[in-house]
């Protein structure tokens, strides 16, 4: 799913831009500890958490893209990391578990 695929999915507007950014399964969590331990390469991450350690976070286990739910603002520090390191972020309206709804097209994490 490309980043305009999930943008669309989940009603959102795109906050850092990387339009290469692909997602191929889906996780949500707002425990950065379980994103570690339990997403992986190529997961659109689902979540409240608008702060820097999300990107590094990200970084590690291979995610492209981050939905940010509830329309929460997204810091400068996070978005020119998010930029640095190549990852996306979404902003949408909705909860965590309405964002997982739309994006079910994608499968979860298989791990």
């Amino acid at each position: 799913m490309t980043l305009d695929e999930v943008k669309d999915a989940v009603a959102g507007n795109v906050a850092v831009d990387v339009p290469e950014a692909q997602a191929s399964c889906a996780y949500a969590s707002d425990l950065l500890s379980d994103v570690m331990g339990h997403s992986g390469e190529g997961a659109v991450l689902i979540t409240i958490q608008n702060h820097l350690n999300t990107i590094a976070v990200c970084t590690l286990v291979g995610t492209e893209i981050i939905v940010v739910c509830h329309n929460r603002e997204i810091p400068p520090d996070m978005a020119e990391a998010a930029k640095r390191e190549g990852v996306a972020i979404v902003t949408t309206p909705l909860s965590q578990f309405a964002a997982s709804v739309a994006l079910s097209s994608l499968p979860p994490v298989a791990r």
